[in-house]
């Protein structure tokens, strides 16, 4: 495939991909993989797309249900990213998750797609209450790092900008990235395949703005927990997810500004949010 030339682009992985925080369940979801894919188009009109991805899911049933599809979709070019959900589940093991990704990388590659993926920004930085698993973000970088250098995977570093923690790229879940946060996630993708006109301006902070201090600070903290971490518990202890009974957004190759499935018909139930 000649550089910055795609005909087939297929995103495997979770909420991320999905979209959340870009749109939402009413007017549909965008979203980096969208946002990316609008990239692709601009240089590779011809570029037919699908999303594979489906909230709430693990990188092992990212593997288990996406994985088959998107080979027989055949991809030249694929997006691989999931793992946030498996760093919030108690029993986590990097060396694990890294290993379903790494499948994805192998089989993916394998098949003559180029692969593409990324790493996470520190969650500490994201939400204070999130610092005791900072150094599973920093382990499982470390493995995806491994598994892609084994296997040709591109790599957009976008766990290694400071910008990355900015409140402004998250939503107000702070587990997903915000209509600005998916647009530079995108870029980095971009980036990071040498795509014609990309650059590294998605690196280059915003401009500076006031932080909550002190009692605002701590007020913030316990207005999040209260609105998404306990509600985010208390489904993991039902046993629950956000995806349960959803399926994938746009699970055929089809051009950019084709039709999909209505956003209406896929809806949660109102103020459902998952990790990833």
């Amino acid at each position: 495939m000649p550089s910055g030339e795609y005909l087939r682009y297929v995103a495997l992985g979770d909420s991320q991909t999905e979209g959340l925080g870009d749109g939402d369940d009413t007017v549909g979801l965008r979203g980096f993989a969208d946002r990316f894919a609008e990239h692709l188009t601009a240089v590779s009109p011809g570029l037919h797309y699908a999303n594979l991805a489906v909230r709430g899911r693990v990188a092992g049933q990212v593997r288990a249900e996406q994985l088959g599809p998107a080979l027989a979709l055949r991809p030249d070019l694929a997006t691989v990213v999931a793992g946030v959900n498996d760093l919030l589940r108690p029993r986590f093991d990097a060396a694990e998750v890294a290993g379903h990704l790494e499948e994805m990388f192998a089989a993916l590659t394998a098949a003559g797609a180029q692969v593409v993926t990324l790493t996470f920004p520190d969650v500490g930085k994201i939400a204070p209450l999130a610092r005791p698993i900072r150094s599973r973000v920093f382990d499982l970088n470390t493995h995806i790092r491994a598994a892609a250098a084994r296997h040709g995977v591109t790599v957009a570093e976008t766990g290694r900008h400071a910008v990355a923690t900015d409140p402004r790229l998250w939503s107000a879940d702070r587990l997903h990235a915000s209509p600005l946060g998916h647009e530079r996630i995108a870029a980095a993708l971009a980036e990071a395949i040498h795509l014609p006109g990309s650059d590294d301006a998605w690196t280059r902070p915003l401009p500076p703005h006031a932080v909550p201090r002190g009692w605002q600070a701590a007020a913030a903290e316990l207005r999040w927990a209260a609105g998404f971490l306990g509600p985010w518990l208390g489904r993991r202890l039902r046993g629950q997810s956000s995806g349960d009974g959803r399926t994938a957004k746009r699970p055929q190759l089809l051009p950019l500004d084709g039709p999909g499935v209505s956003a209406r018909a896929r809806r949660s139930p109102k103020g459902a949010a998952d990790g990833g």
